[in-house]
């Protein structure tokens, strides 16, 4: 009645062409994970404006910031899209500069046990009587950047950045360097009055 050599050649052949087809059709290029991606953070280009007030010194920060004033001609000066905030702090000079300059560099040396190195790069201004250093501050520590400045007869001011993240060097580098830019152009436009 039936076949059976016949129906076994038709379903050998079925089954071939089948598990060919399967073959063939899964010969693509082999595929290779993507590499690591890295986040590209793109700041405008930093456009300074003169800053003034009753306070006794003048200096450019950076237009896109904002400004508040605190107490004392203390200030905060904010980034909202980068989550940083930069504190400034004056003080008067009153035969106190030696306990300001302690107090300073105690403050930069605190972040050393988070921190893998702490570059220090004098900053004098002989014309304007403006002296001071600038920390670079690298590593996971809760500051990147800090400086002191004074004409060391009457004024003393100190700025520190700090971001409301949690201290990941690699991550907030970017805008830790824009930022860096900025309080360094602060310090080379300040000025006494």
């Amino acid at each position: 009645m039936f076949n059976v050599k016949y129906t076994c050649k038709k379903y050998c052949y079925a089954v071939l062409v089948f598990v060919g087809l399967v073959l063939f059709s899964s010969c693509k290029k082999e595929v290779l994970p993507k590499p690591s991606g890295y986040l590209r953070l793109d700041y405008p280009v930093a456009e300074y404006a003169h800053f003034e007030n009753k306070c006794p010194f003048a200096f450019e920060m950076n237009a896109k910031a904002i400004i508040k004033g605190e107490k004392d001609c203390g200030f905060t000066i904010t980034y909202p899209k980068m989550k940083a905030t930069i504190y400034l702090t004056y003080k008067p000079v009153n035969n106190n500069l030696n306990k300001l300059l302690r107090d300073a560099q105690k403050l930069t040396f605190e972040h050393v046990i988070k921190a893998d190195d702490i570059l220090e790069q004098p900053y004098l201004n002989t014309e304007k009587k403006v002296y001071g250093m600038f920390y670079q501050v690298d590593g996971n520590a809760a500051t990147n950047s800090q400086f002191y400045l004074t004409d060391s007869t009457r004024h003393f001011l100190t700025g520190s950045v700090y971001f409301y993240a949690k201290p990941n060097f690699d991550s907030i580098m970017p805008a830790a360097s824009y930022i860096k830019n900025d309080m360094q152009r602060l310090m080379e436009t300040l000025e006494w009055k």
